[in-house]
């Protein structure tokens, strides 16, 4: 197949990645346990977690062997085609830990360098978010879109908090500045999930610091092809620095009051 066809890339990325929600629900079954941790003792790793991701990418490059491969969990692969899939194998794993029923596979794939398919499987649900640039954003086949919410002060907001102390803190200070400006604010746990939710009306905004390529790649694409306005800060693009997915009208008044609050100092 085409490498450049965002349609077969999908379907592909749709079939791994239900695998792999598959997997991690069958797992979940059982006891799950801390294998590692990452930034800080809280920003943990399961085994789950590592077998998700390898499943993800012997599948994927058993398909297509020259494509690159970027994960959450393991080391890079670097190909020849110019696509690279780019995999979080478990987005909300302390969600996952605690049996908290909302967590995702989440997978985006890159042409070129710019995002040209993305899935987003809410595993406990089984729920299938999917988009193609320029081909629109769907939940489980139905096309989906943002919501008609027309200013922030009737916006249900939902934002996330990293690991390290020091930037929960001022994370908090934010949350304090905007409650009084929002309808209301929500901590769902799993940065995909708060992407896609945008995408399908359940949030009418989301804003964090300190999301990876692989947490925001693929619900990123569904959120702008569901008729969000997406980026950073002070025109930037998303990135780990701050990603902001709102409707249209939300959008400015969101970013303002974010960057009045200044963010990243921190």
């Amino acid at each position: 197949m085409s490498s450049e066809n965002p349609q077969d890339l999908l379907k592909l990325a749709v079939e791994v990645a239900t695998e792999a929600a598959r997997l991690i629900v069958e797992r979940r079954r059982g006891t799950i346990t801390v294998a590692d941790t990452k930034s800080t003792v809280t920003d943990i790793v399961t085994a789950v977690d590592r077998e998700s991701e390898e499943l993800i990418r012997a599948r994927v490059l058993e398909a297509r062997p020259d494509d690159s491969f970027l994960g959450e969990e393991g080391d890079d692969v670097n190909g020849s085609s110019g696509v690279r899939w780019v995999v979080d194998p478990i987005d909300g794993t302390v969600n996952y830990l605690y049996d908290l029923p909302t967590y995702a596979v989440s997978i985006a794939v890159e042409y070129d360098g710019r995002t040209v398919a993305g899935v987003v499987v809410d595993a406990p649900k089984g729920e299938v978010f999917t988009a193609t640039l320029g081909g629109g954003a769907f939940a489980d086949g139905r096309p989906i879109r943002v919501s008609e919410c027309p200013d922030l002060s009737k916006a249900l907001v939902g934002t996330g908090f990293g690991y390290d102390a020091t930037r929960r803190e001022v994370q908090a200070e934010v949350v304090q500045h905007l409650i009084t400006k929002v309808r209301d604010i929500r901590r769902i746990g799993v940065g995909a999930i708060d992407l896609c939710y945008v995408a399908c009306g359940r949030l009418d905004a989301v804003y964090e610091r300190g999301l990876n390529p692989w947490d925001y790649g693929a619900g990123a694409l569904i959120a702008a092809e569901a008729g969000a306005t997406v980026g950073g800060l002070h025109g930037e693009p998303v990135s780990p620095e701050m990603s902001i997915a709102a409707t249209p009208a939300v959008f400015g008044p969101l970013h303002d009051a974010l960057a009045a609050a200044n963010p990243l100092r921190s």
